[in-house]
């Protein structure tokens, strides 16, 4: 197979994630905001294994960062990457699924840095979950990354 397009691959990154930040899962048809392909490792190629579908929240607040701070330990730890971690390995919904818990060294920090929890986004789930429309399905099969 020869190499597929910006296009092509935007397009894979979009179905694979399901229309949903890969990071705090905020989904396109709740937000109304296009979102954007992120490359997990900033160094990295534009390859299906380096890209995720990321709100414009998520992909701005991680920038180039691949290591942050660990809120809880102060230790140095990777960001949350959604092409090798599960993300109910490393997250779980609070309050009625308008807050993002970490659960591990990597997930608290994912949720700093990408600043998860801003009161915005906190009411706006409220307000989808109160219609029905969330949280998201955050378990769809690993064979979904075969896109």
């Amino acid at each position: 197979m020869g190499e597929l397009s910006w296009h092509a691959l935007k397009q894979l990154v979009y179905e694979r994630a399901h229309g949903c930040c890969e990071y705090c899962q905020t989904c396109e048809a709740n937000s109304g905001q296009t979102m954007q392909v992120d490359h997990i490792d900033p160094r990295g190629d534009d390859v299906l294994e380096n890209l995720c579908l990321s709100c414009w929240n998520c992909n701005s607040s991680k920038h180039k960062a691949t290591l942050v701070i660990d809120p809880d330990t102060g230790a140095r730890v990777p960001l949350f990457n959604p092409r090798t971690q599960a993300w109910s390995e490393h997250f779980e919904w609070l309050d009625g699924g308008t807050r993002v818990r970490g659960l591990s060294p990597i997930g608290r920090a994912t949720v700093t840095r990408l600043k998860m929890n801003r009161p915005a986004m906190v009411v706006a789930r409220q307000r989808w979950a109160e219609g029905g429309y969330h949280p998201p399905q955050t378990a769809w099969p690993r064979e979904s990354d075969d896109l």
